[in-house]
């Protein structure tokens, strides 16, 4: 076996994993990265990459049946599901070589293709390697937690990291899990054509407020999405071509048939191997126990980033959370991480984004000092320009005009909800996005009417009115 010694240690080449070695390999230190996988780990190869190519070409298929609104005469599309994949594949290709072995080994980095546990609390070893490392970093990520559900194990089902590949098209596919991951796929596979029912036990997208996911949920209805919220799946049988789902509502019990199931519910923390007692980690059901600056309760040679560190699951929180471990271990620049406010978004038709408090959750603290102000898409003249007018952008706004939080739902909600990322993580006030000049049209302008909407009544007000009057008087 072959001995290293090294400045850091990663597990997992995910996006956290990759940016905490990039960074600290230019930096100049030792690094040696473990990857029994795919480089580029689960977004690149099964998650982000793949489901918003996916969406894309939903899309692409969806302007043909819509064209009418542009004097256009509708068509159906004729979807050829290889040729989609091999889409979805060349899009991986393309950016599969920034997160190349050969671009981190060019960068200094030691990259070992296996996987890697702990024999001791600073000791990583594998089948070849074994390796001392004065800091170690866990960024295993998460998979697609599979539920206990009676018959499911005996049963053919696709995850994120299969659908994409699937050999033949699902034609009536069966989803369970109306989070992000089942919403998106489920709206893209309808518009590739597929016929598609979601069953969720609770509600779909149970972490937006009401008015938010009620536009998601309406949009897949309008287009033919069978949505079951309430719907609890209590039994699988069946083959491929052939599923069937026994559901459990209100109402009782009941058969849905398809002909391909999708488990989309949520994802689990991977820490299954690591041996994490040898490296005297502790972890939960949620990943590896850190404290706010990421670094492991139980052993501080060890931190976590990413989904294992059971915070946010996602790609972006991620890589924040290699640049808060750059700057506190590298630079000792003690960065938590959560000092920052982390968007989510959803990439459905209309897009979702939020950022921070929403509504309810800020008068929970500030009760009525609390105020919300909304523009909707369809004072925007881009989107009527569009023809896309379905949604709007909401501030919330605490005491001294402070930014609590932000939702926009419509197309691009994910871009401009960068907008309000920006004010917060900066901590502007509102006032700051009302001086902002827009190029028109644009749908960024949206942000500004919302944000100036909170001082149209002051703006405008009997007071001003007056102090006008007075100062148009002098010369």
């Amino acid at each position: 076996m072959k001995e290293l010694k090294a400045d850091i240690a990663v597990i997992g080449a995910g996006s956290g994993g990759l940016s905490v070695a990039s960074g600290a390999a230019q930096l100049g230190l030792k690094v040696v990265l473990f990857e029994r996988g795919e480089m580029g780990g689960d977004c690149l190869n099964y998650g982000c990459v793949p489901s918003k190519a996916i969406i894309a070409a939903g899309k692409a298929a969806q302007a043909f049946r819509t064209a009418s609104r542009f004097g256009i005469a509708n068509a159906e599309p004729a979807v050829d599901w290889a040729a989609v994949k091999g889409h979805i594949a060349g899009v991986i290709e393309t950016i599969a070589p920034i997160d190349s072995q050969e671009r981190f080994e060019g960068l200094g980095v030691t990259v070992v293709r296996e996987s890697a546990r702990f024999e001791d609390q600073r000791t990583l070893v594998s089948e070849t390697v074994r390796v001392r490392a004065k800091r170690i970093v866990i960024a295993t990520g998460a998979r697609a937690f599979v539920p206990p559900i009676p018959g499911l194990t005996d049963t053919p089902y696709f995850t994120n990291e299969t659908i994409f590949s699937a050999p033949e098209f699902p034609k009536r596919l069966i989803i369970f899990g109306a989070g992000a991951i089942g919403i998106e796929l489920g709206q893209a596979f309808r518009r590739l054509g597929a016929e598609v029912t979601i069953l969720e036990a609770a509600r779909a997208l149970g972490p937006f407020e009401d008015d938010v996911r009620a536009l998601a949920v309406q949009a897949l209805s309008n287009e033919g999405v069978a949505l079951r919220e309430g719907a609890k799946a209590v039994g699988v049988s069946g083959a491929a071509g052939a599923i069937r789902v026994e559901i459990e509502t209100a109402a009782g019990r009941e058969t849905v048939e398809g002909s391909h199931l999708l488990v989309a519910i949520g994802r689990k923390a991977m820490v299954e191997g690591l041996d994490l007692e040898k490296g005297g980690v502790e972890s939960n059901a949620k990943g590896v126990v850190v404290d706010p600056w990421l670094r492991s309760v139980s052993n501080p040679r060890v931190w976590a980033v990413g989904d294992v560190a059971g915070r946010e699951q996602l790609t972006h929180a991620a890589g924040w959370h290699a640049s808060a471990f750059v700057r506190s271990v590298l630079f000792k620049a003690k960065t938590r991480a959560d000092s920052v406010p982390i968007p989510a978004a959803v990439y459905c038709e209309p897009e979702i984004a939020q950022i921070g408090l929403s509504e309810s959750a800020a008068r929970e603290t500030f009760g009525d000092k609390v105020k919300v102000v909304t523009a909707p898409f369809h004072d925007n003249d881009r989107a009527q320009a569009e023809r896309d007018t379905e949604g709007f952008a909401r501030i919330v706004v605490g005491p001294g005009a402070k930014i609590l939080g932000a939702q926009i739902v419509g197309a691009g909600a994910a871009d401009l909800i960068q907008i309000v990322a920006l004010a917060m993580v900066s901590k502007l006030g509102l006032r700051a996005l009302t001086g902002v000049v827009a190029p028109y049209p644009t749908r960024g302008e949206i942000i500004k009417r919302a944000a100036g909407a909170f001082y149209t009544p002051l703006l405008f007000s009997a007071g001003t009115r007056r102090l006008v009057g007075i100062l148009s008087k002098l010369p």
